[in-house]
């Protein structure tokens, strides 16, 4: 029966999801060809394609989405497009000179929209080169040095991530653990963020640890036109330590690759002493708010549940306060 209900739901959102960009299209005086639907996240996105004008990406946000946030996030998009040596998804106003808009007004109860320009190129494969291992740590330099020289506007706001969001993630995760931790582990992951509290108080933001960062920096949200690597989905960005959009480039790389990889970004920035413990702490927090936002999803669990030999190896390095990021972890049980 829940699963029922969550299928209802699911094709209820659909629905107005759709009912939002067919009625935002006119505010953007686009003449489109196509609409295709992209997916399901935490937003509803489609791809809308032009004869005259090229493609576009139309998001349809959930619920829970601030107007202010998302305004903010394309005067960011739009900053960096002028620093970067790549493009950056960049925002199409509406018409009436918004950026963000409500379909039919408040009244139609219409989620909110936003359109933001197509960039072109493929996502990275699940199999990297060493060389684009290298090349993600220089693009994401690059994209942080392009921030840091961004000075944010009257009115900008944006999401903090650090031991706040931390905690809300933990919150979620202990309403859905149970799926695929067993008790022994969750108290791993406790441990964990606890530790993960510590280290963190330690760390004091200066302009060249923390700023303005992508959020969400995975190879999910990477793309390449066969000359270079670029970033999409800004649909988290915040501001936060740099060195948080570099771990969590790291979960999904081998442990040559993640040297690589840092040694990239040590090209464009220069990296604290003990980059390597500050990483791994990082690296955890990202692995733990990655689970958070799967557990509640049942279609998640068996993955969640094939991953946790090597995500509780992970844990019990970090808890031991061995280093990790370079070396093969063999996969573990909290008994062995």
């Amino acid at each position: 029966m829940n699963t029922m209900n969550e299928d209802n739901q699911r094709s209820a959102t659909l629905n107005k999801a759709r009912a939002a960009a067919a009625a935002a299209l006119p505010h953007y005086g686009l003449e489109w060809d196509k609409i295709i639907y992209l997916g399901y996240s935490d937003s509803i996105t489609f791809k809308i394609e032009t004869a005259a004008a090229g493609s576009f990406l139309l998001r349809v946000h959930n619920a829970q989405a601030r107007a202010g946030e998302l305004v903010s996030e394309l005067q960011l998009l739009d900053a960096l497009s002028l620093t970067l040596q790549f493009p950056v998804p960049t925002g199409l106003a509406a018409v009436s000179g918004e950026t963000v808009i409500q379909p039919g007004g408040a009244e139609l109860q219409l989620p909110l929209v936003t359109v933001t320009r197509w960039v072109e190129g493929e996502l990275l494969s699940d199999t990297l080169t060493d060389a684009q291992a290298a090349e993600l740590g220089v693009m994401t330099g690059e994209l942080h040095q392009a921030a840091a020289t961004f000075d944010p506007p009257a009115g900008f706001t944006c999401p903090v991530w650090g031991m706040g969001s931390f905690g809300l993630e933990m919150e979620r995760l202990k309403e859905h653990y149970s799926g695929f931790l067993t008790e022994t582990e969750w108290g791993w992951y406790q441990d964990a963020a606890a530790q993960i509290g510590d280290e963190l108080a330690t760390l004091a933001p200066s302009p060249d640890s923390y700023g303005l960062i992508h959020g969400d920096l995975h190879p999910g949200n990477i793309i390449e036109d066969g000359r270079r690597l670029m970033p999409i989905d800004f649909g988290r960005c915040g501001y936060g330590y740099y060195l948080y959009d570099l771990a969590a480039l790291l979960l999904g790389l081998s442990p040559r690759q993640r040297e690589l990889c840092i040694e990239g970004y040590a090209s464009v920035r220069t990296l604290p002493v003990n980059a390597v413990r500050q990483l791994e702490c990082f690296f955890i927090m990202v692995m733990i708010g990655n689970y958070s936002h799967h557990a509640g999803n049942p279609e998640e669990i068996p993955g969640l549940q094939e991953e946790q030999p090597y995500a509780l190896a992970f844990l019990r390095e970090y808890l031991r306060g061995e280093s990790f990021l370079f070396r093969r972890i063999a996969p573990v049980s909290p008994e062995a």
